[in-house]
């Protein structure tokens, strides 16, 4: 795809080496390792600076996350596009799941099931993703994930079935 708008917009960010955060795994509990990252001993994902998700929080069964929607999360209508409210949705319903496993246990999304509620723009202001475990076994655990804009409005909601799994 060409850019013939003028004048080009560009954005550059940096990310660590995400390998340090992958050799942790299995190390720490999944609350212990998030809280590291929110304190800085370890660095965000790539993906958090990726999209520009921003203030983290986490205790036992619930994170909160925030983006703050801009020009280059737009699809072609003029809005954020879905791919990323459904990543943000992700972040925090599976992150929800990981604050609940001890060091040694892992996880991964079976599925996301996302339902967009109200188109989200730049004016949408801030928005708050709250993910929040509902039910938690030893092999599934279900979460909910809520996006909610600057006026409080609900803008988008997720559930998310995640498997938990013994690591090596």
């Amino acid at each position: 795809m060409t850019q013939t708008q003028e004048p080009a917009r560009s954005r550059t960010f940096t990310w660590a080496d995400p390998s340090v955060n992958a050799a942790q795994v299995g190390r720490r509990s999944g609350l212990d390792m998030l809280r590291a990252m929110i304190a800085g001993e370890l660095a965000a994902p790539p993906v958090m600076h990726l999209l520009d998700m921003s203030r983290m929080e986490a205790d036992e069964g619930r994170v909160a996350v925030e983006l703050t929607p801009q020009e280059f999360h737009y699809n072609p209508l003029g809005s954020v596009h879905g791919g990323v409210l459904s990543t943000l949705l992700d972040t925090a319903a599976a992150c929800a799941v990981h604050t609940t496993l001890p060091a040694g246990v892992g996880y991964t999304s079976l599925d996301l099931n996302v339902k967009f509620l109200r188109p989200v723009t730049v004016a949408s202001g801030t928005l708050r993703c709250e993910g929040t475990v509902l039910q938690r076994g030893r092999r599934t655990a279900l979460a909910e994930a809520r996006i909610t804009d600057a006026a409080g409005r609900l803008t988008a909601h997720a559930t998310s079935t995640c498997l938990i799994l013994p690591l090596p």
